[in-house]
């Protein structure tokens, strides 16, 4: 991203103060004081990121002011269902990821039910993923990668963002296609994963491209193909797992969802909002300068897209057989 996190961390106190001109208490009962976006990873992640730099944008046109609140842990259920269970009055609210629809299929017991405990607000963001790993790796290539891989059965690993989170996937469908012993480390957050891969105590992982392009760039990763269809506008110099031999299409993507039961008029007003901030200019140059595509629509819409990836993400975790650890 643009910003570091102690500079979004600054524009977020200092929009906090701004109030929107003409807003005031007597037009609307809703809000009337601080509103809340719970992030269940740890900071220094896109999803952390995206919901900052929308809150900034919240906390100027509500009038109020919009706190993001890490809660990470259990690959997001921690976080996803402390809002599950608030009261559903508007001032609670879960910025989400992949793993919400994948924990649907994945985790046995869920606390909440995906489909009915949580009411889709509006879909914010989404971002293309890297495979890369460590220069001390001494792999260049998914050739490199197959081979040292087979050489050493269960000695390299990846690492992933948690347990059923888009990196976590992308990274069982890697050693399903290609056949390899890859043991997956999981982290409580993109952060955490991207700074110990950046030390060598893991070989690679399937991340945010917003984040890891810098290191890339810097050549303290190296990128062994973008999880894209197609060549990347963002990085049309490296190639796609696809053109390589290995079809794995694998991003991130961020949505606002509030607890079921919140007022319908919250929840448009809510959305309205959020689609606001996402085309305001501040946003758009984040966005666009870190590798990220800007989502909108309504509630509806962005529901039917969460069902469409439970669906999607069933069907991974059937075909590859995956389970979680312990």
């Amino acid at each position: 991203m643009t910003f570091s996190r102690r500079e979004l961390i600054r524009l977020a106190a200092a929009g906090a103060v701004i109030g929107s001109p003409g807003w005031s208490v007597a037009q609307a009962t809703w809000p009337a004081r601080t509103i809340r976006i719970v992030v269940p990873f740890t900071p220094g992640g896109t999803t952390d990121a995206v919901a900052r730099l929308v809150g900034i944008e919240l906390t100027r046109s509500l009038g109020q002011p919009v706190m993001v609140d890490n809660r990470p842990g259990a690959g997001t259920v921690i976080g996803v269902d402390a809002v599950a269970k608030a009261a559903p009055d508007g001032y609670t609210f879960v910025c989400v990821a992949n793993s919400f629809a994948v924990n649907r299929t994945l985790v046995k017991r869920l606390p909440y039910d995906t489909l009915k405990d949580l009411r889709p607000v509006a879909l914010m963001g989404m971002s293309e993923h890297v495979l890369a790993t460590h220069p001390a790796s001494g792999i260049r290539t998914l050739a490199d990668l197959r081979d040292l891989a087979r050489a050493k059965p269960g000695s390299l690993s990846f690492a992933s963002f948690g347990n059923g989170t888009s990196a976590h996937l992308a990274g069982e469908l890697l050693k399903l296609q290609m056949k390899l012993d890859i043991v997956h480390v999981p982290y409580k957050g993109q952060g955490p994963a991207l700074a110990d891969l950046l030390g060598g105590q893991v070989t690679m992982t399937f991340g945010n491209w917003p984040e890891f392009r810098g290191q890339i760039q810097a050549g303290k990763l190296v990128a062994l193909g973008m999880a894209t269809a197609q060549r990347s506008q963002y990085a049309p110099s490296i190639p796609t797992l696809t053109e390589q031999g290995v079809p794995i299409e694998s991003n991130s993507w961020n949505g606002l969802l509030s607890p079921a039961g919140t007022p319908d008029a919250v929840v448009r007003q809510m959305n309205e909002r959020v689609n606001a901030a996402l085309a305001s200019p501040a946003v758009v140059q984040a966005f666009h300068q870190g590798g990220i595509a800007s989502l909108s629509g309504t509630p509806d819409s962005f529901a039917a897209f969460i069902r469409s990836e439970v669906a999607r993400y069933a069907d991974v975790i059937h075909k590859a057989d995956i389970q979680l650890e312990g």
